[in-house]
Order: C-alpha cells, then sequence, then structure tokens
C-alpha cells in the first residue's frame, strides 16, 4: 500500500479548553507518538481525515503526515492509526493516536478478511454462513500491507470449514495467528439442529422411564 499523503498542524497548547476549541474549528485532535521521537500533538482536518478513510473503508492506511505550523513544514512522519476515540452517543471521531513507523521495518497490523463466492452448502443445502474471524493480524513492510484478504467459500459443504492455515497470503506477507483457528464454516439449517435435539429427546425419555419401572418391580 502506498503512503497517502496528510498535512496537520501543530497543536502546542493541551487541555480541555483546547481540545473543545479544536473541535469547534472542525479539526481533531491528534498525537504522533513512537519510533524514538517525543510525542507531537497536531490536529487533523475531520474533513480531509473522513474522506480519506471512506475511500479506504476497513483497510490499515498508510499516511505519510506532514507537520506544519502556519504555512511552515516543521517535520514529516510515517505513520499510521492506531487508536481511535469516539463520542459514546453522537458516535463522532473525538481523538486520533497515529503510531510513526519505518517503511523499512515490518509491522504487525489487523487486515479485513472478505469471503467471497456463495458456498454451496447455502445455496444448495440451506445451511447458514458463519464467520468468526472477521480481522488477520498480519506481517509484513508497510508497503507491503494487503487491502484485504479474500477468501472463496464457494466450495464449502455443510459441516466445512476453512482455517488460517487453508488461506494463501500475498508474497512477503506472514501471520502468527493460530493456523487451526477458524475463519469460516457453514452450519446446519437452524430446524435441522432442532430436529436432531428433538430426536435426542425422544430417545431419551424412554430409557428413564423403563429404569424407573425397573425400579418399582424391585421394590415391589
Amino acid at each position: 500500500m502506498e503512503e497517502i499523503t496528510l498535512d496537520v498542524q501543530i497543536r502546542n497548547e493541551v487541555g480541555r479548553r483546547q481540545l473543545r476549541a479544536v473541535r469547534d474549528r472542525d479539526q481533531i485532535p491528534a498525537v504522533v507518538y513512537g519510533g524514538d521521537k517525543e510525542p507531537t500533538n497536531i490536529e487533523v482536518d475531520r474533513r480531509s481525515f473522513e474522506k480519506i478513510m471512506r475511500a479506504h473503508h476497513g483497510q490499515s492506511v498508510v499516511f505519510h503526515i506532514n507537520v506544519h505550523e502556519g504555512d511552515k513544514k516543521l517535520r514529516d512522519y510515517s505513520a499510521i492509526v492506531k487508536d481511535e476515540q469516539f463520542h459514546p452517543l453522537a458516535e463522532n471521531l473525538l481523538h486520533l493516536d497515529f503510531q510513526r513507523i519505518s517503511l523499512k521495518e515490518e509491522l504487525e497490523v489487523a487486515v479485513q478478511v472478505v469471503l467471497t463466492g456463495e458456498a454451496i452448502g447455502v445455496k444448495r443445502d440451506g445451511g447458514s454462513l458463519d464467520q468468526p474471524m472477521h480481522e488477520l493480524e498480519v506481517i509484513c513492510l508497510p508497503t507491503n500491507i494487503p487491502e484485504k484478504i479474500e477468501v472463496d467459500v464457494s466450495a464449502l459443504e455443510i459441516g466445512d470449514a476453512i482455517h488460517v492455515s487453508d488461506i494463501t497470503l500475498p508474497a512477503k506477507v506472514k501471520t502468527k495467528e493460530d493456523p487451526e483457528a477458524m475463519v469460516a464454516s457453514v452450519v446446519p439449517p437452524m430446524k435441522d439442529e432442532e430436529a436432531i435435539a428433538a430426536e435426542g429427546e425422544e430417545v431419551t425419555e424412554p430409557e428413564v422411564t423403563k429404569e424407573k419401572k425397573k425400579d418399582e418391580a424391585a421394590e415391589g
């Protein structure tokens, strides 16, 4: 993934009142940290940032951050978003944490897992597709981060599953995830599960009754 340029302004004042003032200007308070350097407080234009994230929805974006003070450029960093804080009710973005990175060093990052195709066990047999894993932690250089990891589920029948070990990752990308971790599976229709449960109940009830009759006969 190529770096995406993000121009920001230095934020020299901190505190609750200053944060409110930043947000009132439709800016997002943020901090850039890591890389053996002191944290840098910045403010990010909300519209510019949200436009980038909409265009790269679900992707891990690598930013080239240009830090300005007015019209003067102070410094620049390569960075990724490490944390986003949202208002609990309004759900608007309140604060951003950026982590400095080196384009020459591998990093571990979560990549969206996208299922493709229609499982035969769903289409033909009425099963349901279950996806317990929506992101996969991968290790690679920042410029090799995949936009997404596509997993074809077309061949899955009821009872079949795809695990991490079944995924073919792009070149120069690896993962530390458990190879046996389940990514997706096809489960039986709900009515079938209920029928199996009902059959089990029918089998066990006579056994209980039979044991009861034996006990009564012994007492007699």
